[in-house]
């Protein structure tokens, strides 16, 4: 039977930080649980749990409510008690270090100052998989956690809405272990339609 998949979205609770850049990985799931019809989310493991299916593959989606600097502390339960491997967790986040818009998908590797991966990988070690969301930085290290706190802007909106449904629709390859894919996709339904050719003037 094949493993079942853990997404966990990294974010703030609480409706003063629903908008902010750091709450990219829970604004992904959400727009997940949405669109693939998961069940209704639960309180379990101080945070959200939500059960459905991804191209087949049961999925677990995940919110912890633990403020981001200890999601280990929701993530590790969870993953201890389905008895998941560390390669069935697939964590979703902002990061800084990309610029805004683009997308990136990795496993294992550094934490980047990012303070919910640092606790994950505390609790877990770093060979999970990550799908990174860029917000790009501020460009001045001290400027960083008002940056991350703030809500998204008007004109970075016109972004993130296309990235997040591009997302959702290529997240099936997610569960099919086909990282690659998955960005190819995701980089193919953004790429605007090519313009109609001119027709040229028969006279």
């Amino acid at each position: 039977m094949e493993t079942p998949l853990l997404i966990a979205g990294l974010g703030n609770p609480g409706s003063q930080y629903a908008k902010n850049r750091h709450n990219a990985g829970f604004i992904v799931v959400d727009e997940l649980h949405a669109h693939y019809k998961f069940a209704p989310w639960k309180a379990k493991f101080d945070g959200l749990l939500s059960e459905g299916a991804l191209a087949g593959r049961k999925t677990y989606l995940l919110k912890p409510q633990t403020f981001m600097n200890l999601s280990g502390d929701c993530i590790g339960p969870a993953l201890r008690f389905f008895k998941l491997p560390l390669e069935a967790l697939v964590v979703v986040h902002d990061e800084i270090d990309l610029a805004a818009g683009k997308l990136k998908v990795k496993t294992g590797g550094g934490d980047a100052g990012q303070n919910g991966l640092r606790s994950i990988t505390a609790a877990l070690g770093p060979d999970y998989r990550r799908v990174r969301l860029g917000i790009g930085h501020p460009g001045d290290k001290e400027r960083v956690t008002g940056h991350v706190l703030q809500n998204f802007s008007k004109d970075d909106i016109d972004w993130l809405k296309p990235l997040v449904m591009a997302m959702v629709e290529a997240a099936p390859l997610l569960a099919k272990d086909d990282d690659a894919g998955f960005m190819s996709k995701v980089a193919l339904l953004l790429k605007p339609p090519p313009k109609p050719a001119k027709k040229k003037d028969t006279e």
